[in-house]
C-alpha cells in the first residue's frame, strides 16, 4: 500500500519533515515499525492519530492511499 503521512508540531521537528510517502506498507503496525526505525526518538512523544482527517481511538485499518496524521498535544489560548 501507498500511505501518506503528515507530521505536526514537535513531530515535524523530530522527523525534519511535515510529509512523507511510504510504500509497501501492509498494516498500521508495519507503518509504525518503519517510522520508529527511521526516527528512533519518535517513541518518546505522545500523539493522536487521524486517518483521512478522522481521529482514531484504536489501531486503524489502513487502505491504499490513506493519509495518516500524527498530532501531538496542542496548546492554545
Amino acid at each position: 500500500m501507498e500511505i501518506k503521512v503528515l507530521y505536526f508540531g514537535v513531530l515535524a521537528e523530530v522527523t525534519q519533515t511535515m510529509f512523507r510517502q511510504y510504500s509497501g506498507i501492509i498494516s498500521f503496525s508495519h507503518l509504525m515499525q518503519r517510522i520508529n526505525d527511521e526516527y528512533p526518538d519518535f517513541v518518546h512523544y505522545t500523539y493522536r492519530i487521524a486517518v483521512n482527517s478522522v481521529l482514531q481511538n484504536e489501531e486503524p485499518q489502513l487502505k491504499n492511499n490513506d493519509e495518516v496524521a500524527f498530532l501531538p498535544p496542542f496548546a492554545g489560548g
